[in-house]
């Protein structure tokens, strides 16, 4: 009877050895997933504040000597009297402004017609419907390159090219149909009773989504707004093509620091901070709201 009792002892310490290694195994890896994803950021940082000799110093410095900021002083508020900067900082305040604005505008338009659009294909019989959904799951697996050129005579011939309204025409028409897939699988989880007794107490189909579906769909409506906000603001090659001096967004003036000496690293890492942002706001404050909004579709029932 010893016999099992001792086999049984002997193994406890092999396990929790096991379960350490195990352990600092998880939290090793965590550090180095952690360290990939926040060093980049963090010596975009340092970049900013760092002088030009110590930005261009071997090896690099970590910790600034003489921190500066009069790279953001210059961004925002203009060059100090003999301050050289290039010709395309003197523009990152109006990117800025064409940035927020176009996101924005975007965002809300996507939350409007994306989220109707869903709903009429969830409760109204719409023919087709199923045609109509995987069409524009096709459309989006289309890869941007390969009807770049099409868009832009489209663009050139309607005299929408470098306007405001153009590229806001542009992004939606890409986003729309991933919101629309988002919200279709949200409004599927709801109760159709809800809407049900809001109609038989003398509420319309419009009243009723207005009055019942919306206020109770908060998730879901934050979750798409904060990725079209974050998809506009963030896209880079139509931003590209499409806008060439009145709208050009912050993604793009800021690859165009550079003066006759070259490239101003340290000015495009400052340029890199500020347009990072709003969207790092917009995730921290939303981050549990977009996170039940994107799986709030993935159970039905």
């Amino acid at each position: 009877m010893q016999l099992p009792a001792e086999k049984t002892y002997a193994r406890k310490p092999r396990e929790s050895l096991q379960s350490l290694l195990g352990r600092v195994l998880f939290y090793v890896l965590l550090f180095l997933l952690l360290f990939a994803i926040l060093a980049p950021f963090i010596w975009m940082v340092i970049s900013s504040i760092s002088p030009p000799q110590e930005l261009a110093a071997t090896p690099p410095n970590w910790i600034p000597n003489e921190p500066t900021l009069e790279r953001y002083r210059a961004l925002i508020l203009g060059p100090t009297q003999g301050q050289s900067i290039p010709i395309a900082a003197e523009k990152f305040v109006r990117a800025l402004t064409s940035s927020l604005i176009i996101s924005s505008t975007v965002t809300l338009i996507c939350i409007i017609a994306g989220a109707g659009a869903a709903y009429a294909l969830v409760r109204l019989p719409v023919p087709g419907k199923q045609n109509f959904m995987f069409g524009m799951l096709a459309a989006q697996m289309m890869p941007i390159i390969v009807i770049i050129i099409p868009l832009y005579l489209v663009m050139q011939t309607l005299d929408w090219m470098d306007t405001w309204h153009g590229m806001i025409l542009l992004y939606s028409g890409f986003m729309l149909p991933t919101v629309i897939w988002i919200m279709y699988s949200y409004f599927q989880t709801l109760p159709e009773e809800l809407e049900e007794a809001a109609m038989i107490d003398g509420c319309s189909r419009w009243q009723a989504l207005l009055r019942v579906v919306m206020p109770i769909s908060g998730p879901g409506l934050v979750a798409v707004a904060a990725f079209a906000f974050l998809y506009t603001w963030n896209e880079f090659f139509m931003a590209l093509i499409f806008t060439a001096s009145k709208t050009k967004t912050i993604t793009v003036i800021v690859t165009e620091f550079s003066t006759q000496s070259g490239i101003d690293y340290g000015l495009m890492m400052t340029g890199g901070v500020i347009g990072s942002i709003p969207p790092l706001i917009i995730a921290l404050l939303l981050q549990r709201y977009i996170v039940a909004g994107l799986t709030a579709g993935s159970v039905k029932g």
